[in-house]
């Protein structure tokens, strides 16, 4: 009988942990889930996305000619000793002149024909040489009429550019005028709403395009240009202005 008290004392003795810590667990568990709400909570941010846009204008003091020369004859070898002659005084004329980026543009020899009774037949053959190269706004004028003189018979475009310095300076203001443009689009926008603008949290530069060149006809009724010396009165040559686009997006907070 004593043995048998003695085990069951030692057994309840032993369950008495298991019983104390289940009794102590309901206690523990709603503190743990009560804090991690609290943990876990995040703020949410209220973010304004505007994009403002800059434009800025300079004048173009660069022009881009292409001219060249053309010849028709009876034979190629006629026609391409021409087109050489020719050509090779307009170069030696510009390259006097220091242009810059004078070039090659183009080159070609092609049969001549004529139509007679409905058939097709060979008058001779038409060449070209072509080049381009790039002067002064201000010179433009007299050098076209100078390689008119030394040989050259088309002359096949102008367009006119800014420096890349001044480019480079137009983009920068440009891109100035966007930040300014998108934040006050922003302040009209969270003004109307009743709300106020906190931090700019993002910043998005969509860049400031490169110009394209302004192409433009000869305007003969413009101002002429002449030397002081005798007088003399250039083919006239009018450029005008570029414009240079940026775009910035902000994003802010309110």
């Amino acid at each position: 009988m004593m043995v048998c008290l003695r085990r069951s004392m030692a057994q309840t003795l032993s369950t008495l942990p298991l019983i104390l810590g289940l009794v102590a667990l309901p206690t523990i568990t709603p503190l743990l889930l009560a804090a991690q709400p609290a943990q876990a909570q995040s703020v949410t941010k209220r973010i304004l996305s505007v994009t403002g846009q800059g434009t800025e204008k300079i004048p173009t003091t660069l022009a881009r000619i292409n001219l060249g020369v053309q010849v028709e004859g009876k034979t190629a070898q006629q026609v391409q000793a021409e087109v050489a002659r020719k050509s090779n005084a307009v170069v030696a004329l510009l390259k006097s002149r220091n242009v810059d980026e004078l070039q090659t543009a183009g080159i070609s020899l092609n049969p001549n024909y004529d139509y007679v009774d409905n058939r097709q037949v060979l008058k001779g053959y038409i060449g070209t040489n072509t080049v381009s190269f790039k002067v002064s706004t201000k010179d433009a004028g007299e050098i076209l009429d100078d390689v008119i003189e030394a040989g050259a018979t088309r002359i096949d475009g102008i367009s006119f550019t800014a420096t890349d310095a001044a480019i480079a300076t137009a983009q920068k203001l440009a891109l100035k005028k966007a930040t300014e443009d998108a934040q006050a689009q922003a302040q009209a926008v969270l003004s109307a709403l009743g709300f106020q603008s906190k931090e700019i949290v993002g910043i998005q530069i969509n860049g400031a395009a490169m110009p394209q060149p302004v192409v433009q006809q000869f305007n003969e009724g413009a101002g002429v240009a002449s030397t002081t010396a005798s007088l003399r009165q250039f083919t006239p040559v009018v450029s005008g202005n570029q414009s240079v686009e940026g775009n910035v997006t902000l994003q802010i907070t309110y």
